[in-house]
């Protein structure tokens, strides 16, 4: 099993028509010119970037996977800030995709076989003369068109995911939907606070089997869960699964068409780390499949993927603050590595006492900033 690490993309990932190693001689003479897109080769143990810097402005990557593993591909900027991201490339695929790299500097780029970890990072200059936004106004509003393509990208690899897994269901592949449903629910998990905004359809796919007090019906992945875990598939879990499917289709419509503010994803980001210590960190969520860790992991990259594209607003507003936000992050972050078991993590069940309380502490310590955000982003 594997997580689905934090992503924002900043287009539509795209198939190509040719492959890296089917790349004419003009074609190659362009990118290594400088011209053209950016070509990566990526297998299971190299990430082959054709050039390490562009000009300011839109920049064209092509991902080619030639390895045995799914890969994705990352842009970051200073403080881990994704600027673009192609997810789902799997082995012999070929995806495209732009991104805007508006400030001159340091950046790194990244893949990441397997879909786990920091991948396999190389240093990416951006030179030339600044195109970002020059005001606050458009810092924020910039902040959210970033945070909008981030839902988006997410949203359209949650339906992905949930598209396999049903499969899975459907099929009686037990095992091997098991193994997809953390992954699959990551996607969920990272854009929660916006999912959860359309009414039923939040417990139509998240609830748990209290929904039942409620006066609903017990559906979506939490049923799907205890099918798999606990009392094995049951004669309506194919009915279960088409109904998830056409929900998830039906948020993912919504979830892309949203238009947020930057409020929202200051609350937003505070929101899912309420979530982290409400749910994920006492077990409740995941209680048949005890994968509450992919969870945690999911909530805390969402809270962070909304605080950073809020970054270049919080560098001028409050840098202090930024300082803060990082170092608490990392420490959250390289906690929950600690608890990695190869593509995935150890199950909730096998956390001590003391492992709980390092990651509530380290939690509480991270969500002390991040609750100010909203405070300097509404002065702004």
């Amino acid at each position: 099993m594997n997580p689905r690490p934090l992503a924002l993309t900043a287009a539509l990932a795209l198939p190509v028509a040719l492959v890296l190693g089917g790349c004419t001689a003009k074609e190659a003479a362009s990118t290594a010119g400088g011209k053209g897109p950016i070509t990566v080769g990526a297998t299971d143990t190299e990430c082959a970037v054709s050039r390490a810097e562009a000009p300011a402005g839109k920049v064209e990557f092509t991902v080619t996977n030639t390895g045995t593993k799914v890969n994705e591909f990352y842009v970051y900027a200073e403080g881990d800030r994704i600027m673009g991201e192609v997810e789902n490339i799997s082995p012999g695929l070929t995806r495209s995709f732009f991104v805007e790299l508006a400030e001159p500097g340091a950046y790194q780029t990244a893949c990441k076989p397997g879909m786990v970890g920091d991948g396999i990072r190389a240093a990416f200059t951006v030179t030339g003369e600044s195109t970002a936004p020059k005001s606050d106004d458009q810092r924020l509003a910039a902040a959210t068109a970033e945070y909008q393509r981030y839902v988006a990208s997410q949203s359209d690899a949650f339906l992905a995911e949930t598209t396999r897994f049903v499969g899975l269901v459907k099929a009686g592949k037990v095992e091997q939907a098991k193994a997809l449903y953390p992954t699959a629910r990551s996607y969920w998990e990272r854009i929660e606070p916006v999912a959860e905004s359309f009414g039923d359809l939040d417990p139509m796919i998240d609830g748990r089997a209290e929904v039942v007090e409620e006066g609903m019906a017990f559906t979506g992945y939490h049923r799907l869960e205890q099918d798999l875990w606990e009392k094995g598939l049951q004669s309506d879990s194919a009915t279960i699964a088409d109904k998830l499917l056409a929900d998830v289709t039906e948020l993912v419509t919504k979830a892309k068409a949203v238009q947020l503010n930057p409020l929202q994803l200051a609350n937003g980001s505070k929101a899912l780390l309420d979530e982290m210590a409400t749910g994920k960190i006492t077990g409740e969520e995941e209680r048949y499949s005890h994968t509450d860790l992919w969870d945690f992991e999911a909530n805390f990259e969402g809270s962070k993927a909304a605080i950073q594209a809020l970054r270049p607003f919080l560098k001028e507003a409050d840098p202090d603050l930024v300082v803060a936000i990082d170092e608490r992050g990392k420490a959250l972050a390289d906690l929950i590595e600690e608890h990695r078991d190869g593509d995935g993590f150890v199950l909730y069940t096998e956390l001590t006492p003391a492992d709980l309380k390092a990651l509530t502490e380290a939690l509480d310590a991270f969500a002390q900033p991040v609750s100010t955000v909203a405070g300097v982003v509404a002065e702004g």
